[in-house]
């Protein structure tokens, strides 16, 4: 059975930093690209980060370029985003899933987790 679990979400004040992490299991996940997507309350997905299957090639989002780090851990079927200087803009829901594709839905044939919330508030 496929399995990702993200972990690492919570209440951070502005500015601060969180370091999400997504557990893999039931796939070969160092043969994967792997993303990072988020929603916020009202809003559509919003792609955030890639990597590609062997880690060394990351790509981001305008919104998150130099204050995310996008990073993998193959010997641990891991996935991590390193989330610096976070605004309330950054508050969502941040789910792992498989692939690339950066117009993400739930129904785009990706392995996808359940999600972390994020939280950014004084």
């Amino acid at each position: 059975e496929v399995q990702l679990v993200e972990s690492g979400g919570g209440l951070v004040q502005p500015g601060g930093s969180l370091r999400l992490s997504c557990a893999a299991s039931g796939f070969t996940f160092s043969s994967y690209f792997m993303r990072w997507v988020r929603q916020a309350p009202g809003k559509e997905l919003e792609w955030v980060s890639a990597i590609n299957s062997g880690g060394g090639t990351t790509y981001y989002g305008d919104s998150v370029k130099g204050r995310f780090t996008i990073s993998r851990d193959n010997a641990k079927n891991t996935l991590y985003l390193q989330m610096n200087s976070l605004t309330t803009e950054d508050a969502a829901r941040y789910y792992c899933a498989t692939g690339y594709n950066r117009r993400p839905t739930f129904q785009d044939g990706a392995y996808w987790g359940q999600g972390t919330q994020v939280t950014v508030s004084s």
